[in-house]
């Protein structure tokens, strides 16, 4: 497939966290294939590298290791990563994780470290590096939304919650960033059968019956996910701000639980 190619990304410094493996590697991916100055985190080490060694040298994404639940850590990971590549004009905050947890099991501390998992690093990445889009005119940031809390999935309480937030800083930031040129938006992704999805979540079975749900009769792919966000990245999408755009093949739409 001939895929587009948007000329306001080439050398664009760009900033992805959670981008060694799964959508998040797709996205890395989609970015340095538009030529963008890419940077990017992870809590795997090994993970990390073995994709950077994929690209030739003069091609090769800067990457650090850092857990985005220590904010100060992650601070530091963002300005060593503007440093590396220009000062940040996109932010991507992928990093997260679907953990599965019962009401009845959930504590103080679980329900603190998913919060801090799946949505408050977002926020604090979007006040590190927003005043230096500010300062070079403008920048897009994208935050990874999920469908979960749309379609009320069960035993996913923090992180439906957390999905949900997002939604809501996302618009919240929009306005209030927007007279800095400052896009915001978020991607809500359907179901996407990553290594670790296949791994611990779903069997054969779960596929096809969320497929026969879907609008589409098609699995909706990593690349579906990181097209989207290269477009909200790119000036091609200078006018959309504040949105959450569903990429999941109609999935959303059914209302029973599944």
């Amino acid at each position: 497939m001939d895929l587009a190619r948007y000329p306001s990304l080439k050398e664009k410094p760009v900033f992805i966290s959670g981008g060694a493996s799964g959508i998040g590697a797709g996205i890395v991916d989609a970015f340095v294939a538009q030529d963008a100055r890419v940077a990017f985190c992870d809590l795997d080490a090994q993970a990390g590298v073995e994709l950077c060694e994929r690209y030739p040298a003069e091609r090769r994404p800067w990457f650090d290791q850092c857990d985005v639940r220590d904010i100060e850590a992650y601070r530091r990971t963002l300005e060593a990563a503007a440093e590396a590549v220009g000062t940040i004009k996109v932010l991507v905050n992928n990093a997260g994780r679907d953990d599965r947890h019962a009401l009845a099991d959930l504590t103080t501390e679980k329900w603190d470290d998913v919060l801090a998992v799946n949505l408050r690093h977002h926020v604090f990445a979007i006040q590190q590096v927003a005043p230096g889009m500010r300062d070079a005119g403008g920048g897009s940031i994208i935050n990874m939304g999920s469908i979960s809390w749309l379609r009320a999935r069960p035993n996913l309480i923090g992180y439906t919650a957390s999905k949900a937030a997002i939604t809501g800083i996302s618009r919240t930031l929009a306005r209030e960033l927007g007279d800095g040129h400052i896009r915001v938006n978020a991607v809500l992704p359907g179901l996407v059968l990553t290594e670790r999805q296949k791994a611990l979540w779903f069997s054969e079975d779960d596929v096809k019956r969320l497929l026969e749900l879907q609008c589409l009769k098609y699995m909706v792919t990593v690349d579906d996910i990181s097209d989207m966000i290269v477009f909200l990245a790119s000036d091609q999408s200078a006018a959309v701000t504040g949105q959450s755009i569903i990429v999941d093949a109609g999935l959303a739409q059914v209302s029973v639980v599944g």
